[in-house]
């Protein structure tokens, strides 16, 4: 990371909660995702990631709602989900009981009637007839010109107004390696001037880590959806997890089975991971790395929800991943060893399983994960597996020599800690 940036203390050890307002409840709006407050704060949820809160243009918008990274106003809040008023309620109110929040910047593209279009066309891309244009394929927006420096400034004088009116805490930043490096750095400095931030970057281009804390794990993604499908064995995702082990220091992966392009597009967890879903969320509260849990994963949902239309998610029962989460989490924070100790991988002679050791001055972690739909039996050997370990999630004692026996029913999952 750039010199003149670091990561906040408070982003080190932080549970993300990607939260979907339009889906969150009957009524779509952020008053009533704020009753939700005091459940996600008990889960164990830092920060709140509100998908784009701006307006969506209707010129040419997809579905009946169109799309929230389709914004037509960058200084505007979305009136679908209240007024500006609502929204410093919704970020006061996160604030009151220790959470922050963190919106999403859409800054590669606008939708294709947005309001700087009339005073100032040169701020977007244009083809040779001078038509709006953008090269993504994605035909309900337009490019942004970022050869034109007026538009960088106006862009970032509209995240100041949000750090500095609404008192935001970050950004989580929309396909952030299609815009140059050079505004992102631009923009931070800019920015931080009001206060420090948290920034999240959505693409895996390393480089990218001179401005972003985190950036998102997409090949761990592709690698774990192959070995659910038996495409590659263990081997593959243990030599992307060494890829990222050598990311420059205090970078760190955003790691997740889910999010709001995942659910939608290529299917829940449950369809993309089955039986192995809860062993892959384990694995990213245990790993290095920032956790990310996605609106209704806890309950948990098992649609697809809708991208461009009303799709409400049902919290009619209670959530029945809530204590699963919260053991998580809260067990995340109390152990270094899990945000910034060392890692051993340990072999293990069953395709499918992952096992590794978390380690640290204070503490030794074990876990293992049956990723597969197989029954295995499995024998751990390491010289840190020795002495009285207890298991996070019921809580009962064992005592390790060494080598440690397992019989792991599909879908398993393990961890053991020694203080």
């Amino acid at each position: 990371m750039d010199a003149n940036f670091t990561t906040l203390n408070w982003a080190k050890d932080a549970t993300i909660y990607e939260v979907n307002i339009r889906q969150y409840t009957p009524e779509g709006t952020f008053s009533a995702f704020q009753k939700h407050l005091p459940r996600l704060k008990d889960m164990g949820v830092d920060i709140l990631w509100l998908m784009p809160i701006t307006p969506i243009s209707q010129k040419v918008k997809k579905g009946t709602l169109g799309s929230y990274y389709a914004c037509s106003s960058y200084t505007k809040s979305n009136p679908e989900f209240g007024t500006d008023l609502d929204f410093m309620d919704l970020v006061q109110a996160a604030h009151a009981i220790g959470m922050k929040v963190i919106i999403d910047w859409v800054a590669n593209h606008t939708g294709r009637q947005h309001e700087w279009m009339e005073m100032h066309p040169d701020w977007f891309s244009r083809n040779e007839m001078g038509e709006f244009t953008e090269r993504n394929g994605w035909d309900d927006v337009v490019d942004l010109n970022y050869y034109n420096n007026d538009m960088r400034n106006a862009l970032i004088g509209a995240m100041q107004y949000w750090v500095r009116d609404f008192k935001i805490d970050g950004f989580r930043c929309d396909m952030a390696h299609l815009v140059p490096l050079d505004f992102w750095v631009e923009a931070r400095k800019a920015v931080e001037t009001i206060k420090p931030l948290y920034w999240l970057a959505e693409c895996e281009e390393v480089e990218y880590h001179r401005v972003f804390d985190t950036s998102y794990a997409w090949a761990l993604m592709h690698a774990s959806e192959k070995l659910s499908k038996q495409e590659v064995g263990m081997h593959e995702v243990y030599n992307v997890l060494h890829g990222y082990s050598q990311y420059p220091a205090g970078a760190t992966k955003l790691l997740f089975t889910a999010n709001h392009d995942e659910n939608s597009w290529n299917g829940t967890e449950y369809e993309k991971f089955g039986v192995a879903a809860k062993p892959w969320a384990v694995f990213t509260q245990t790993w290095k790395g920032i956790p990310l849990i996605y609106s209704g994963q806890e309950l948990p949902n098992h649609k697809r929800l809708k991208f461009f239309d009303k799709d409400i998610i049902n919290w009619s029962v209670s959530p029945a991943l809530h204590d699963f989460y919260k053991t998580l989490g809260a067990f995340r924070k109390s152990h270094t060893a899990i945000t910034s100790g060392d890692t051993f991988n340990l072999p293990v002679d069953a395709q499918g399983v992952m096992a590794y050791i978390r380690h640290d001055a204070k503490s030794t972690v074990l876990v293992v994960l049956n990723l597969s739909t197989h029954h295995h039996r499995v024998h751990l050997a390491h010289e840190k597996l020795v002495g009285a370990f207890k298991n996070v999630f019921s809580g009962f004692e064992f005592n390790f020599k060494q080598e440690v026996p397992f019989e792991l029913l599909p879908g398993d999952y393990f961890v053991y800690v020694k203080e």
